[in-house]
């Protein structure tokens, strides 16, 4: 009787042939999406026992070509159906196609490929599924691909490598790549496409790879598309930037520039992989921004337009597209900081032309002075304080186009604040220090009269801001300590709060060695108010009150610091020299009064008195005339002069009135200088509301033959008279005296570069020639910009002095310290 042998699931005995038929079956009845009937345990039993019975690798190879064939028949198949003319329309033939007819063949194409790919995966797991025993014991003991994996290099190989049939041999993969560009193409020309068809595309290619390591550097999307795209659109918007720099503004090209770039991230982000966002960005950078900065911000309407035009918003592209691909921002920085400079020099410029056109004016009206002079020189006040706000203006511009358009970029105003010191110290206008000096001069005069505390802050803030500008700060300094002092003495400060104020600013900027000398005048100041006040109460205590006694307000100034010798006016002698003032009688006994009082006081001090920094109020009665009734009076007037006006009206006190005195005559009696003796003298007997007195002949020259007498017919409509002397304010210096300011400022700067050099080598000893002239100009710096030959003049003269000596030893010039 025969034996039978149960076949369970681990039978003995398998016929590969009818196992592999009723597999192949199931497979064929998956693909064709007839699936419902099947048993998935069934056929995964069947799977499993040819595994079981080292049939395997068998297995495994009827599956591959099972799927081989199924691809190449059937799907390619399918996927060739979807060819027609208008898809396969190359880039020479596009013309023969429209827009529409081209998209419309895509897309179907698109979604065959789609289909096609969709099913294959679906298809592709449930086999998976179904042989999931030889995949995780054969495969993975043989190191083959999974059968899913391998099936997905089958679809790249079968399909998107399978030849179509246009004249340009491409595969399905190159005509799928063409269609997405084409697509991509419409829709930069305003076209609407189905971003979603292609994304599902897309990710086909991203799950795709070249070969079976599977490897991200080998994904058909990077391999093949996206290597084109980049290419193509490197070549498309290569074109469009010349074609939007031949056509358009340079606004316009930002702005389209800018949509560009936003366009490529959202199609990144919507129809292909971000994975490409960095890489096409780099590619619109380089064609639309990189390549055209310059030519974009050169252009007519480029930079320089926006600026002049205040294009705040169209600046603002510029400067967002020149800082995607430049970190310093260049091009924008270079265009800006040329048109700062282009626009300062316009402004020194016009400063210059309207300053030197009074001289020019004065010079043809055969070299008029007197009024007239005061005239020009007032002029050239009025341009050098318009300057100052010119460059004020041009600064508040900038620094509104940095906050807005640049979006206050700390490298952008660097740039500017470079830009903005070179035309102020622009060695072919060479006054900012002084016109800087006298806007602040202005300001405190009568500029703050009226304003608010935040209005005013707001002033001193900008003249500060200008400050900051000037290389020549100790040249500033100078010209400051001149106008301060004519300011204090001469009262014509709105407030001394907002003087110290102003100072206390200073300090902070630029130290304390720079205001030092600022605040002992302030000090000077407030001694001298309570020597004034001293002095009265000890005239008082010494009897009874004399009703003609003549009160006297004093002012005792330190020597080394008041810059006196600035206010004796053009063309005087320096204070040491100036002769000494003779004084009537009544003012000498005062005079000699307060000298006792003070020596009492301050023993071992010696008193020079400058006449030429007072002033006096003196009460003039002129003769009685008769009025519209019939009746006589006398007219009283209170006329404030200078001292030394003083001192020629009291000449004629005693003089009767019938008689005169002569220029020189004048001059012996009262041993005034000669130039300040003919600017009081035009101020007394030449302007035409302040006659007092009456030259002859009449012009406007004073000439030492010319005779002077009491006016006694003169009359005025106030009763207080201010008699203000020909050029005594703060005005703009003439050639001469700015030369010979600067002569002054460079004998100044030679002690400070000696000292300077001392420091240096008493901390040093020993050091090269260049190292210490590198050294000598960083701690100057903030002062003043000294010339290198000064500074070799000024080492010189310590060798000869013994302060330094050269090593003779040394291969590089260098200097030894001499204790």
């Amino acid at each position: 009787m025969p034996l039978f042998r149960p076949q369970g699931l681990h039978g003995d005995d398998i016929d590969f042939e009818n196992t592999w038929s009723i597999i192949a079956s199931a497979f064929k009845e998956i693909h064709t999406k007839n699936a419902s009937r099947l048993s998935y345990e069934e056929l995964y039993r069947h799977a499993y026992r040819i595994v079981l019975k080292k049939k395997g690798e068998e297995l495994y190879n009827r599956v591959h070509q099972f799927e081989q064939d199924w691809l190449g028949h059937e799907v390619r198949g399918s996927i060739l159906s979807l060819f027609s003319p208008n898809l396969l329309a190359d880039a020479q033939s596009l013309g023969s196609t429209t827009a529409n007819e081209r998209r419309v063949a895509g897309e179907r194409f698109l979604k065959g490929l789609k289909q096609a790919w969709g099913d294959h995966q679906v298809c592709m797991s449930m086999l998976a599924d179904v042989l999931m025993y030889m995949d995780r014991v054969y495969c993975q003991d043989n190191r083959r691909p999974s059968i899913y994996n391998a099936a997905m290099v089958l679809f790249q190989k079968e399909i998107l490598q399978s030849a179509t049939s246009d004249v340009a041999g491409r595969v399905v993969l190159g005509l799928l790549n063409h269609v997405i560009l084409d697509q991509i193409q419409m829709e930069r020309d305003g076209d609407v496409i189905d971003k979603h068809l292609i994304k599902s595309c897309v990710y086909m290619l991203g799950d795709l790879y070249e070969d079976e390591l599977e490897s991200d550097d080998q994904r058909l999307y990077t391999t093949s598309f996206e290597r084109e795209y980049l290419e193509t659109s490197r070549g498309f918007y290569r074109g469009e930037a010349e074609l939007l720099l031949r056509d358009s503004d340079a606004g316009a090209y930002c702005k389209q520039a800018r949509r560009r770039i936003y366009e490529e991230e959202e199609r990144c982000k919507s129809t292909l992989l971000e994975v490409t966002m960095p890489k096409i960005q780099k590619v619109v950078e380089d064609e639309l921004i990189k390549n055209r900065i310059r030519e974009v911000v050169d252009m007519e309407s480029g930079v320089r337009f926006m600026i002049d035009n205040d294009r705040l918003t169209e600046l603002n592209l510029v400067y967002d597209l020149n800082s995607r691909v430049d970190d310093k921002k260049d091009e924008v920085t270079r265009a800006v900081q040329k048109r700062i400079v282009a626009m300062g020099a316009d402004v020194n410029n016009a400063a210059l032309a309207a300053s030197q056109a009074p001289a020019a004016a004065a010079e043809a009206g055969d070299k008029a002075k007197g009024p007239a002079q005061d005239k020009g020189l007032n002029q050239q006040t009025v341009a050098a304080i318009k300057w100052v706000e010119d460059v004020l203006e041009l600064k508040d511009k900038f620094d509104r186009i940095w906050s807005e358009s640049f979006q206050s970029d700390i490298l952008l105003q660097s740039a500017l604040t470079r830009s903005f010191a070179d035309f102020i110290n622009s060695s072919a206008f060479p006054r900012s220090s002084e016109y800087i000096s006298l806007f602040i001069d202005e300001n405190m005069k009568k500029g703050i009269k009226g304003k608010t505390e935040m209005e005013i802050d707001m002033v001193l803030d900008k003249a500060i801001t200008l400050l900051r500008y000037i290389q020549d700060k100790d040249l500033f300094e100078r010209y400051y300590k001149k106008h301060l002092c004519r300011r204090l003495l001469m009262n014509k400060s709105v407030s001394n709060e907002v003087e110290k104020q102003m100072i206390s600013k200073m300090k902070i900027e630029l130290g304390n060695n720079f205001t030092v000398k600022l605040e002992a005048m302030f000090k000077d100041m407030a001694i001298s108010e309570e020597l004034t006040a001293g002095f009265k109460t000890h005239v008082e205590g010494l009897g009874e009150k004399d009703p003609k006694r003549i009160e006297l307000g004093i002012n005792v100034l330190t020597s080394m610091t008041w810059p006196l010798e600035t206010m004796g006016g053009a063309g005087d002698d320096d204070e040491g020299r100036r002769s000494k003032c003779n004084f009537p009688p009544s003012i000498d006994r005062i005079k000699r009064g307060f000298e006792k009082y003070y020596n009492q006081k301050h023993s071992g001090r010696q008193l020079t008195w400058l006449a030429n920094m007072g002033s006096a109020d003196v009460k003039a009665v002129f003769p009685k005339v008769q009025q519209r009734d019939g009746s006589t009076k006398e007219r009283r007037h209170d006329l404030n002069v200078s001292t030394y006006g003083m001192v020629i009206l009291l000449l004629f006190n005693e003089l009767p009135a019938e008689e005169n005195l002569t220029f020189e005559e004048i001059q012996a009696q009262t041993n005034i200088p000669q130039n300040d003796l003919i600017r009081n003298l035009q101020s007394l007997a030449v302007a035409p509301k302040t006659r007092i007195l009456i030259k002859e002949p009449m012009s406007k020259d004073v000439k030492p033959t010319d005779r002077f007498s009491f006016n006694e017919g003169f009359t005025g409509k106030f009763v207080k008279i201010k008699v203000g002397v020909v050029s005594s304010g703060n005005k703009v210096e003439s050639d001469r005296e700015r030369r010979e300011t600067e002569k002054k400022n460079d004998a100044s700067r030679e002690y400070q570069i000696e000292a300077a050099v001392v420091r240096i080598m008493k901390q040093r000893k020993e050091l090269l020639h260049q190292q210490l002239v590198m050294e000598t100009l960083s701690q100057l710096a903030g002062k003043f910009k000294p010339e290198v030959n000064m500074i070799k003049k000024r080492i010189e003269n310590l060798i000869e002095r013994e302060y330094l000596e050269r090593i003779d030893t040394a291969e590089m010039d260098s200097y030894r310290y001499l204790a």
